[in-house]
């Protein structure tokens, strides 16, 4: 209780994510962020109830708060907390013609993606991909060959709050032709990562698909 007898707010769950990016990003004690109007709970559309952008420099750095338990303990999991995971994103600045337009854009796709996990209990981990098949480009414009996404643990890794594990899953923006050399087992995610360790979501790069079909095919 506070000294005005009533009943602390509890938010350890959002406060242990805010902390881990506030080391990363010491400067930036308030980045931009969206909130949700109506909670999921409540009827809403929107199953994260927040999203931080962090300025990284060449690159936007989200981060979702709703995929773990941000305020009470309320699953019966002891060692993760809600699902155990919430997503991040590093969106490259190069190329964007309209930022802010992006950055409800990508806020827009973390909602979508944490929807799916929301109605079929999906869990993201590392490692992954996600491919749904379609052509449009994910950006605001849909004109970018990026559709899809492969996975890798963020640079905040894995934390420890109280209400259990929450591990943090960068998503990173994959073109089609790569997706599918995937979808074909062809490669793994792992060869991807080995082959650009420091990719992340970029609307404008060049396809790594030749590269990658070179080496998988030099491994047969």
């Amino acid at each position: 209780m506070s000294e005005n007898n009533e009943p602390d707010f509890c938010s350890s769950g959002w406060d242990a994510i805010s902390e881990v990016f506030e080391k990363l990003y010491p400067e930036q004690r308030e980045p931009y962020h969206f909130g949700t109007l109506i909670s999921w709970q409540l009827g809403g559309n929107d199953p994260l109830d927040g999203i931080s952008v962090y300025d990284g420099g060449d690159f936007y750095h989200f981060v979702t708060y709703g995929l773990s338990e941000l305020y009470e303990k309320e699953s019966e999991n002891q060692e993760y907390s809600g699902y155990g995971f919430e997503l991040t994103v590093k969106l490259k600045k190069a190329g964007l013609r309209d930022s802010e337009a992006e950055i409800r854009c990508m806020a827009g796709i973390l909602q979508s993606i944490a929807r799916i996990t929301f109605q079929n209990n999906e869990i993201f981990q590392p490692y992954e991909y996600l491919y749904t098949g379609q052509t449009t480009g994910m950006d605001a414009a849909g004109t970018s060959r990026i559709t899809g996404f492969i996975t890798k643990l963020d640079d905040a890794g894995e934390i420890q709050t109280p209400n259990g594990k929450v591990v943090f899953v960068e998503l990173i923006g994959m073109q089609d032709d790569e997706l599918k050399l995937l979808v074909e087992k062809k490669i793994q995610v792992g060869d991807i990562l080995h082959l650009a360790p420091n990719l992340m979501c970029d609307y404008t790069r060049e396809s790594l698909a030749d590269k990658l079909s070179a080496e998988s095919e030099v491994h047969v």
